[in-house]
């Protein structure tokens, strides 16, 4: 918040690589997360230290942010090569990094912002408190907080707040899911999830009777947070973060611009927030984020507890309800919806047995659908529309642009020429030039060339609101010398730019503030002596090592969860505590089997791996 008590709102959006980053940017962003060359929790969108140093040039010349993930855990051999990275990033002039391993702060590190990555489970004031006091800069919530649990967190606390407003979901807390560590060895927490959550599975009560067979049962859908940013806003959220740092273009240009949307019509609604970075984005298409991947759309637990946040019947992406087949014949099909299906749309479908298909269309005559296969089509079956070919060329070909609105003023002073560039951020460049006009024959076309020649910001950033000319006489310029004013004063006014939006610096000291307990348990993530010492610091008398230093922690909680199979299954124990007789239940597929249990004081389920199935 500023002096003037006006909240500034930042849209963070994700970049799996530079392409990435500056669409983005130019479709709205106020800042971009992306991977350095390690130590990312995607560990396939690492990037070079090249192209973050260009898509720091680029954002900072909007005033945008550009951060940086490193929020892997470490073992200590790595620990030396990741602060060398955070220098590096900083000498970029990067605006923060974002980490997991409290072992970096046992480091020295550069004057560089510190962000705390949603993989530091941040669920509580608690421990909100003891990361800002500690130093961190920014802390990113877990995804399962609701509006009122944010609140909370905001009155107890004063660091920015960053949370979740779409894209997948991962069904446990952050930072505390250990199942494809404990299955293939790959650890979430190192950026090499499996993604085991979304496989298949059933599920048996006590009795072996089956409640559930071969479903995606730990498979939610994706979040969407549309209609509710203001009440986000409201709450104290100042980062509002897009999930997908594997997605690409398409995807981060229809999303970004698809939230700008929305934010810039609420502040435009209000005097007591503005954005925080400068420029105006004009696209091309319209966004709709639903156009783009989606397992369905859920609000998450943003209200508290509701239903139908979860998938089961394919992690994939269903696409937007078309309609009914209507009437089926030998090659082609009729459907009774108005969505208007091209050739090249994808669609999808589910099969007797609930199997989620799809087909292409490769003609439409008229109302007629002629797909590339007819496999399991029949009349009443619901279709979905998962790829719009027409909206995906607008988006793929789009010419969106970013602009930031300036004056241009050409005035004559002693002799010489003078022209001024002031842009909607208030920032100033002039430069001065000994030109060699003459006395103009025709004064209205002398005036008409010289707006046509220094109006000519069509290809840089800039585009020109007003334009002032104080001349003794009227002159009459060559083209040319116009042309070249105007570039030296964009280039120039450019570096002036990137100077005043360069990072700004914040020395990290260490403190001992303490932790309001003395033991650690593994589910603290301590992989290295680094975060050993950084705990002990803080008062830990007792810490056990981490989940990954150890991959056989005897009992472990391999996930807890919000998403509840016994609520999904209309038995909540609140609810019904008779259906305490159907306990314990197991989780199996062909390789694994896990036994649930049911914390319905805080509403979450654990899940533990019992013996692999043999």
């Amino acid at each position: 918040m500023n002096s003037k008590g006006i909240k500034t709102i930042e849209l963070l959006s994700p970049a799996k690589d530079l392409e990435c980053g500056i669409t983005a940017i130019n479709h709205g962003a106020d800042a971009v997360y992306i991977g350095g060359p390690g130590f990312g929790a995607r560990k396939n969108a690492g990037n070079s230290l090249a192209d973050i140093e260009q898509l720091i040039q680029h954002a900072h010349l909007f005033g945008a942010k550009v951060y940086i993930t490193l929020n892997t855990l470490l073992f200590d051999h790595e620990i030396k090569q990741a602060n060398r990275l955070i220098h590096d990033v900083y000498k970029l002039g990067a605006d923060a990094v974002i980490i997991q391993d409290m072992g970096l702060l046992e480091t020295d590190l550069p004057p560089i912002p510190i962000h705390a990555s949603t993989q530091t489970d941040n669920r509580t004031a608690d421990k909100v408190q003891f990361l800002e006091a500690v130093g961190f800069d920014q802390v990113v919530l877990a995804r399962e907080l609701s509006v009122k649990q944010i609140k909370e967190i905001r009155q107890k606390t004063s660091v920015p707040l960053e949370y979740f407003i779409h894209g997948a979901l991962c069904v446990c807390y952050s930072g505390q899911c250990y199942m494809s560590a404990s299955i293939n060895k790959r650890s979430a927490n190192r950026g090499e999830c499996a993604q085991p959550c979304r496989l298949k599975y059933s599920l048996k009560d006590r009795n072996n009777n089956l409640l559930y067979k071969d479903k995606h049962l730990l498979s939610l859908k994706d979040l969407n947070l549309s209609d509710h940013l203001e009440n986000l806003i409201d709450a104290g959220i100042y980062s509002f973060k897009i999930e997908g740092r594997l997605k690409d273009k398409d995807y981060v240009a229809n999303v970004t611009a698809h939230y700008r949307k929305l934010l810039d019509a609420i502040i435009a609604g209000r005097k007591d927030i503005r954005k925080a970075s400068s420029g105006q984005s004009y696209n091309s298409f319209d966004p709709q984020a639903g156009k783009s991947f989606n397992r369905g759309f859920t609000n998450y637990f943003v209200n508290g507890r509701e239903k139908n946040i979860w998938s089961i019947d394919t992690p994939k992406n269903i696409g937007e309800p078309i309609g009914k087949i209507k009437k089926l014949a030998k090659d082609h099909f009729i459907v009774d919806g108005n969505a208007n299906i091209t050739n090249g749309d994808g669609l999808s479908y589910f099969t007797k047995n609930d199997t989620h298909s799809g087909l292409k269309v490769n003609k439409v005559e008229g109302n007629k659908i002629y797909p590339n296969q007819m496999k399991e089509l029949k009349t009443g079956l619901p279709l979905y529309r998962n790829f719009d070919k027409q909206f995906a060329d607008q988006v793929n070909n789009n010419q969106t642009t970013r602009k930031i609105k300036a004056n241009l003023t050409l005035e004559e002073v002693n002799g010489s020429f003078q022209l001024s560039l002031i842009d909607e951020d208030q920032l100033s460049t002039t430069i001065v030039e000994t030109l060699s006009p003459s006395p103009a024959n025709n004064p209205d076309k002398a005036l008409a060339q010289i707006h046509k020649q220094l109006s000519k910001l069509g290809t840089t950033i800039f585009e020109p609101e007003n334009f002032y000319i104080n001349l003794r006489q009227d002159w009459f310029f060559q083209a040319k010398d116009l042309n070249a004013l105007r570039r030296q004063l964009v280039e120039k006014h450019e570096q002036n730019r990137l100077l005043h939006n360069k990072a700004k610096e914040r020395k990290f000291i260490p403190n001992e503030h303490p932790l309001t307990t003395k033991e650690l348990n593994y589910s603290a993530n301590i992989i290295n002596e680094q975060a050993r010492k950084f705990y002990e610091r803080h008062g830990i008398e007792t810490a056990d090592w981490g989940f990954e230093k150890q991959m056989n922690v005897k009992g472990a909680e391999l996930m807890r969860t919000k998403h509840c199979l016994l609520y999904m299954n209309k038995q909540c124990l609140k609810e019904k505590p008779a259906a305490r007789q159907l306990l314990p239940l197991t989780l199996y597929n062909q390789k694994d089997s896990y036994h649930l249990e049911f914390d319905c004081k805080n509403c979450e389920m654990i899940v533990k791996r019992m013996s692999p199935n043999k």
